[in-house]
């Protein structure tokens, strides 16, 4: 994945199909030039789907590809190592939902 909103987009994603301003939404700073970049890499390297609508005005919707899906438990283990290193003290969701 390049660049660190790479890491964001799919992070979003996880949650479940999302149009491009909900995710300019999620991700307040990203510019849309940005967001579309992230959006076209991480689509040519099969990380996530488009799915365009002929519709007036036009929808687009971008979901995780089965290998984008399979990126959820790094993105989980990288946010517990966070977690664990850089705020111990803080209730780790993570835990409490049972997951690890």
């Amino acid at each position: 994945m390049e660049g660190r909103w790479a890491t964001l987009v799919v992070r979003e994603l996880l949650s479940g199909t999302k149009r491009f301003g909900e995710l300019r939404a999620a991700l307040p700073g990203i510019s849309p030039k940005t967001l579309t970049d992230r959006l076209r890499h991480l689509e040519a390297h099969d990380v996530l789907s488009r799915r365009a609508f002929a519709e007036v005005p036009p929808r687009v919707e971008y979901s995780l590809t089965e290998r984008g899906r399979r990126l959820e438990p790094v993105l989980l283990a990288l946010w517990e190592w966070g977690h664990d290193d850089l705020a111990p003290d803080l209730p780790n969701p993570l835990r409490e939902r049972g997951a690890r």
